[in-house]
């Protein structure tokens, strides 16, 4: 029964529990009940999603390793930069148009409206050295990011064994985190029941406003954005490695919700473009959990539309604040289905907006997931593979020795069929490195 369970894709269960539970909140309103499956859907999130994200970047900061002779230094710093960067252009799209979402449980919560920079950077402060045991039972994710940052770069002098127990432990509760999400249809049964039961089919509306938000701002950054950074860095035009990474990569990326997953697809790709295995091999794992800024977007995007629904007014260095968090936060999101909406709580945290509250945001994401989730690992997996291009294009450039870059797409295309038994044993070995 599990096995035809599952063998169904999530994105078709997820639309199905979005069917059912419209149908279910206009046609039988009265049965209350429903709602118990939204309700411990989200519990289930809010009381795992701590012990996720600790245990996350404990294993991703101990693991860490200095780069060789390659030219990792350039895709780190694209990396990092183009997470900022759509994290920004997140929140000036949220600015420019503002939405908000239903939050039918909103009323029942309080929130504490910060007053200026001051008192949110006091908060944060505080906030960052609270007790982790505290934080982990709580849930206050700033306390957890920094407690499991400074823990992890402590266990890189560890043993490979304890390094192995830790990052075992972290796929155990992502294995976890797994099992609630493949629960998510019914979970999403109850939420869109709650909501229209008691807002009717006007308040779905709201969550198609969210998904163009969403979508269109991370349309904007894949088109516009971050071609202009691969021209800036190859001074050649960006548009033919960018619609070739979108078809090859992205595409695939769309349906499988998962950059892990796409890990060969890309590795295969780089080959095919003539890049460097030393790069690639470290860099496209690497960009699978580093280069997030579709979950950077997402966090943003989400969290100041909450702000917005509670009637909160966000000012421009705190939306700052909240780009550098999201960009932070973000890293080690895009390696499960979902990751980005167990970081909203963290940056909702930064305004004072309650876990509660949070959670419920979070249960909205997973409803708008169908779409939002499959885009966002589009935009992070094809840029892994666009900037691994383009730092090696651009490193080559600076050395005198430029390539043309249409020309290796063009190669690329013909080069598709062509496969060697000793890439694939390569893929799988990072593969197994990167899980």
């Amino acid at each position: 029964m599990w096995d035809k369970f599952t063998s169904i894709s999530l994105i078709k269960r997820i639309l199905i529990g979005i069917i059912v539970g419209a149908v279910l909140g206009v046609g039988v309103p009265h049965l209350t009940w429903i709602t118990i499956l939204g309700d411990l859907f989200v519990n289930s999130l809010k009381a795992i999603a701590p012990l996720l994200v600790f245990l996350l970047i404990l294993s991703s900061m101990a693991k860490h390793e200095k780069g060789s002779k390659t030219h990792m230094r350039s895709i780190v710093v694209l990396y990092l930069v183009a997470t900022l960067v759509a994290a920004v252009v997140a929140v000036g799209a949220s600015y420019l148009f503002p939405v908000e979402i239903l939050l039918p449980k909103v009323s029942d919560a309080t929130t504490a409206v910060p007053k200026s920079i001051a008192t949110v950077l006091k908060g944060v402060l505080n906030n960052a050295i609270e007790n982790p045991v505290k934080a982990l039972v709580e849930g206050q994710y700033l306390a957890i990011l920094v407690w499991a940052s400074l823990i992890g770069v402590g266990l890189r002098a560890a043993s490979k064994q304890t390094k192995q127990v830790v990052n075992e432990l972290s796929n155990a509760v992502t294995g976890v985190v797994q099992l609630i999400i493949q629960l998510a249809p019914f979970g999403i049964i109850g939420l869109v029941f709650t909501s229209v039961s008691e807002s009717g089919l006007v308040g779905l509306a709201k969550y198609g406003q969210l998904v163009l938000l969403v979508v269109g701002s991370m349309m904007f950054v894949s088109l516009i954005v971050y071609p202009a950074m691969v021209w800036l860095m190859t001074h050649q035009n960006p548009y033919p490695l960018t619609f070739f990474t979108l078809r090859e990569s992205g595409i695939p990326a769309f349906f499988t919700r998962s950059s892990a997953v796409n890990i060969p697809i890309n590795m295969d790709l780089s080959r095919r473009l003539g890049l460097s295995k030393k790069t690639y091999a470290i860099s496209i794992p690497l960009g699978a959990s580093a280069n997030s800024g579709g979950a950077a977007m997402t966090i943003s995007i989400m969290t100041l539309a909450t702000t917005h629904t509670l009637g909160m007014e966000v000012s421009f260095p705190l939306a700052f604040l909240l780009c550098l968090l999201s960009a932070i936060s973000a890293t080690g999101a895009s390696g499960i289905a979902g990751g980005s909406l167990l970081l909203i709580p963290m940056a909702c945290s930064l305004f004072g907006i309650s876990n509660d509250i949070a959670m419920q945001v979070v249960g909205v994401g997973f409803i708008i997931g169908v779409i939002q989730d499959s885009v966002e690992t589009a935009v992070n997996s094809a840029s892994d593979l666009l900037f691994t291009a383009t730092a090696e294009f651009a490193d080559l450039r600076r050395a005198g020795t430029p390539v043309n870059i249409s020309e290796r797409v063009r190669q690329a295309k013909k080069n598709e069929s062509s496969t060697r038994d000793d890439d694939q044993m390569d893929i799988q070995s990072v593969e197994n490195e990167a899980d």
